[in-house]
């Protein structure tokens, strides 16, 4: 059993992003973060999940995901985000994400749980500093499909 926690920030929401993950299995402890340029809450919150799932070499591997987003927990344990693959994604955002999570999704038995963050739960704090420490660092890369996306609707490309 993994049990893994994430967490995704964006300050000005766009703008200076993060996410960060514990993963959990036994004794065994990892942790992972990584900042970005420009992008949302809502990605950073995917892409950690994201993330941390590509992180298990195991395949098949039973996870458990803790998150504070009900963007992330609702999309998938209420079946949203299937939908709107049938539907190919028309009038929804972060398609590049979503497409990249059903690709190591479906390699593992997975459950979502959703926490309410900044509630005293001391892997989600943990997540949350990983997070705001990575976007506030020089370590930052670019989420060029979700800034290109930006220029597209502000007429710029």
């Amino acid at each position: 059993m993994i049990t893994i926690y994430t967490d995704g920030s964006a300050k000005g929401n766009p703008g200076r992003g993060g996410y960060g993950v514990v993963l959990i299995s036994g004794k065994h402890r990892k942790e992972l973060s990584q900042g970005y340029r420009y992008t949302t809450n809502n990605r950073m919150e995917l892409l950690s999940v994201i993330v941390a799932l590509e992180t298990i070499k195991i395949p098949n591997a039973n996870i458990t995901i803790y998150s504070d987003s009900k963007y992330v927990v609702d999309s998938v344990e209420k079946g949203w985000v299937f939908a709107w693959v049938k539907k190919h994604f028309k009038g929804k955002k972060n398609q590049d994400l979503w497409l990249r999570f059903l690709n190591i999704y479906k390699q593992h038995n997975v459950k979502f749980i959703w926490i309410k963050g900044h509630n005293d739960n001391p892997e989600n704090e943990i997540c949350d500093k990983l997070a705001v420490k990575a976007s506030d660092g020089n370590n930052i890369l670019i989420d060029e499909y979700y800034e290109s996306m930006q220029k597209q609707e502000e007429g710029l490309l």
